[in-house]
């Protein structure tokens, strides 16, 4: 089954990062995802830009409203995820645990099963 691992941190600190702390959490998150890579397990891994970047489109019972920014203010902001495939939950919860040991502070991991109701291919 695929897994999407929603990983929420403070992005203020994340991005506060100096350049060496950055490289030393990056080579820690990349050994940990090492293995699943070797194994054909892991999808796309993405980080998303902050929340700065963002643009939300609400919808409601009038024309649809896009406005600058994430769709609520949150302590803990989106900040990238994970696919992976993965036989069962338990090896979701022991990889975000690996996850979480190897990037320095606080958040949480969000383990979801997906449902891939129309699978494709990414031009590049």
């Amino acid at each position: 089954m695929l897994y999407a691992i929603l990983c929420y941190n403070d992005e203020d600190t994340v991005f506060a990062w100096s350049k060496e702390e950055e490289q030393a959490t990056m080579d820690r998150l990349i050994a940990v995802q090492k293995p699943l890579g070797e194994a054909g397990k892991l999808g796309p891994v993405a980080r998303l830009m902050p929340t700065t970047a963002a643009t939300t489109l609400r919808k409601g019972k009038n024309e649809p409203l896009v406005i600058d920014g994430p769709f609520a203010e949150t302590k803990e902001q989106l900040l990238g995820f994970y696919v992976i495939d993965f036989e069962t939950l338990d090896e979701a919860i022991e990889f975000s645990k690996k996850l979480a040991a190897a990037n320095p502070g606080v958040g949480s991991y969000e383990i979801r099963p997906l449902y891939v109701f129309r699978p494709g291919t990414l031009a590049t």
